[in-house]
């Protein structure tokens, strides 16, 4: 207590010099709030983004590969090059990786429902293969040949409804479970149906022959309950296209991707699957792509990561934190060092002070711990209204610097973007720009019970080295030495 008490009074008396010091503690510790506050609150950022989001996977084919091996296996007078695809059953094969943090996948197909009554039935089949013909009077005739149906059947699409283009009427669900869907409201109506009514749809896989005339047909079907409707304000027609049943929007059916996957067969086709895959990071891209090609992706494929809008997200925000980080190691080793100068002056002009404290009896020990006690109450004052101070600055200086990262970001991605002389679009995969991936331009900086942990911790330790290596050196001395000094 007589320590604790000595010391205040020894902050009053030399008051002029303690907050000098003080003064430096207190820059030192709104530093570091701001720093620390920014670099923990990018880290939880990006570690959201990575988790949730991950770098997405483009597989392509390289043109120039493609052409080299139509060549090599050219036989005749005509060079014939075929656009090579990857089989259903290889894109769910590819979509089994630890390598990846999601895989998402879209399926369509072709059907029809004899309990369902389409919207412009009266305007004809669509979606199957036809023949085109001229008669001797010139005109051309088209003749559908194979399978034709009135319903397209998609599966895991549903980005008209996050553009806000369909909306679920109410009391309806998305299809969530294998052989449940969801239909247009005008369709639902039309047929004379309501929601929880079961349909069965039937379409066929097909067994390519050299000419549409000539292709095998296996029937499939399904038995899908109808668990809600949409309202669908999309164009019936897409621009172009000719106008009838199958083409018409609203006739289209929503399912699950397990529905249409489970009627995948080897070899035959009629069932098309999308897929989109997504790394835990990008520097996994050469392990995945190894991954694949052991699984059977031919070797005219290029496997690309969009490293492009990974960086374009994360970017701006990695580069904060490492200004960030970079700036609490400078503050914190200039910090020291001005701190320590300024204590190791502050304890000299004491010196005669601590020789009669010395000389009257009193130990090392109390003096060292008198010292200490005067620092860290200089120190928990600065503490407290550093606090307050860093945090309130740490929001808007965040913002400035987040600006100027995703500016760079941004000047950085489209200098990328310029085609350099002799590439070509196949090396360039797709201009990252043109989709919807947006920096994280916003960034809620807040004070957490960890961070105020940190900046005590290191407020503490930094006061207290200053204070005890300026110490040292003073109660080195021997009391009569420091006495005969003064005289």
């Amino acid at each position: 207590m007589y320590i604790v008490k000595n010391a205040l009074q020894n902050l009053v008396r030399n008051r002029g010099r303690n907050l000098m010091i003080g003064g430096i503690i207190f820059v030192i510790i709104v530093s570091v709030v701001t720093a620390l506050m920014i670099n923990n609150t990018a880290n939880g950022a990006i570690t959201d983004y990575k988790t949730r989001f991950g770098s997405e996977v483009n597989i392509s084919p390289n043109m120039q590969r493609v052409q080299e091996e139509a060549m090599k296996n050219n036989t005749g007078d005509n060079l014939i090059i075929r656009q090579p695809k990857i089989s259903s059953e290889d894109l769910i094969k590819f979509g089994e990786s630890d390598y990846l943090q999601s895989s998402i996948y879209t399926a369509t197909t072709k059907g029809n429902s004899d309990q369902l009554n389409p919207i412009d039935k009266e305007k004809g089949t669509g979606g199957g293969p036809s023949l085109s013909s001229k008669t001797e009077g010139g005109d051309l005739i088209t003749e559908q040949v194979g399978r034709n149906y009135y319903h397209k059947i998609m599966a895991g699409d549903y980005m008209d409804f996050e553009n806000g283009l369909r909306e679920l009427t109410t009391g309806s669900s998305y299809p969530k479970n294998r052989d449940e869907c969801i239909i247009s409201k005008e369709l639902l109506e039309s047929s004379g149906l309501k929601i929880g009514d079961t349909i069965t749809v039937t379409s066929a896989l097909e067994e390519v022959g050299d000419t549409p005339e000539n292709s095998n047909y296996t029937d499939i079907e399904w038995k899908m309950t109808i668990v809600g409707t949409y309202t669908d304000i999309t164009d019936e027609y897409s621009a172009g296209m000719m106008e009838n049943a199958y083409a018409n929007r609203r006739n289209e059916i929503l399912t699950t991707f397990e529905t249409l996957s489970e009627k995948i067969v080897d070899g035959l086709f009629g069932i098309e699957v999308a897929a989109k895959y997504y790394l835990k990071n990008p520097d996994l891209l050469d392990a995945f792509t190894a991954e694949v090609k052991e699984k059977g992706l031919e070797s005219v494929f290029d496997v690309t990561t969009d490293s492009s809008s990974y960086s374009k997200v994360v970017g701006p925000v990695e580069g904060l934190k490492n200004i960030s980080v970079t700036f609490v190691i400078i503050v914190l080793a200039f910090g020291a060092i001005i701190l320590a100068l300024l204590s190791s002056i502050a304890i000299r002009e004491r010196k005669y002070e601590i020789g009669v404290l010395r000389a009257m009896g009193m130990k090392k020990s109390k003096i060292l711990a008198g010292l200490w006690c005067e620092t860290l109450v200089i120190t928990t004052i600065c503490l407290i209204i550093g606090l307050g101070v860093g945090g309130l600055a740490a929001q808007p200086v965040t913002n400035m610097m987040l600006e100027q990262q995703v500016a760079a970001a941004e000047e950085a991605a489209n200098n990328n973007n310029i085609l350099s002389p002799g590439a070509s679009l196949t090396q360039i995969g797709g201009n990252p720009d043109e989709s919807n991936t947006q920096p994280l331009k916003n960034l809620d900086i807040s004070l957490e019970l960890m961070t105020i942990i940190e900046i005590v911790g290191i407020a503490l330790l930094l006061s207290s080295l200053s204070g005890i290596i300026t110490t040292r050196k003073i109660v080195k001395y021997e009391p009569i030495k420091i006495l005969m000094e003064r005289n």
